[in-house]
């Protein structure tokens, strides 16, 4: 329990029935599982009003121990399936919680028109890197170099930088923090929980299983070090060796802007119509 929060107890939102939860020890989504009820906590959000919408992968388990509205959808389509549910119900808070594969590759183009029309939802990206789930492959987001089942000789594709095609693509709202960071993280949830419009935040976490062991990569704190050394070069350069990262990538809110809010918007053109 933190400190600054001493009414927050993580147990009281999630499905005990649920437990043992299957993530492997030190995954860095629990971390993010956490900022993000720490968040829906402080902001005092009814968990009758909450819908959590997930895909396939270890990031789309999570929904499944939320004590909420959850719906764990098919690969690649979380964001399809909370568009819909946002535009019937503007009631609700929806929030995606997907994986770097599952949002990025199969569900590359959801992202795309997600950002572009600007519905109010909040997405919440885990990013480790890899298919850690369905058997280690390479995901749009891999390290040239790294190794994964399927790049056993080291990945040699670019990789994706999620917020930079957000931004493109027009969202309203958009931010990265690393899993160390727990309390920068869950201020940057509540962020872009409050945006009126699209909010994409990219969660950097850490499969230490499949994507650390493979790459010699240490334990779940080893890790985590790694974070500190890339995303505060400044103050941590010296705490690895090796970077977790093979590019500085800037955290924080990246992008804010004010465009018109699609569900509002589309409401909005309905009603004038039926004025007619």
């Amino acid at each position: 329990m933190f400190r600054d929060a001493p009414h927050f107890d993580v147990r009281d939102y999630l499905r005990k029935e649920m437990m043992p939860h299957f993530l492997c020890p030190g995954c860095g989504h629990g971390m993010a599982l956490r900022a993000l009820l720490w968040a829906l906590h402080e902001l005092k959000i009814d968990r009758d009003k909450l819908a959590v919408v997930s895909g396939i992968g270890c990031a789309g388990r999570l929904s499944a121990y939320i004590d909420a509205n959850t719906f764990h959808t098919t690969h690649g389509r979380p964001l399809a399936y909370a568009t819909g549910l946002a535009l019937a119900r503007p009631d609700l808070h929806v929030v995606v919680i997907t994986g770097d594969g599952d949002c990025l590759a199969i569900g590359g183009n959801h992202l795309i028109h997600a950002c572009r029309r600007n519905l109010k939802l909040t997405c919440l990206m885990l990013n480790n890197e890899i298919y850690g789930m369905t058997g280690g492959q390479v995901s749009p987001t891999t390290s040239e170099t790294r190794l994964t089942t399927t790049t056993p000789h080291g990945n040699t594709e670019p990789n994706f930088d999620a917020c930079a095609l957000a931004i493109a693509a027009g969202a309203g709202f958009v931010g990265r923090e690393v899993t160390r960071h727990v309390p920068k993280m869950k201020e940057l949830i509540k962020d872009g929980l409050q945006h009126p419009g699209f909010a994409f935040i990219e969660v950097l976490s850490h499969c230490t299983e499949v994507y650390g062991r493979k790459n010699d990569m240490g334990s779940s704190s080893e890790m985590v070090m790694r974070q500190k050394s890339e995303i505060r070069p400044s103050a941590y350069r010296d705490s690895v060796d090796e970077p977790f990262r093979s590019t500085d990538l800037p955290t924080g809110v990246l992008a804010r802007n004010a465009r018109p809010e699609y569900g509002a918007a589309l409401r909005a053109a309905a009603a004038a119509r039926a004025a007619k």
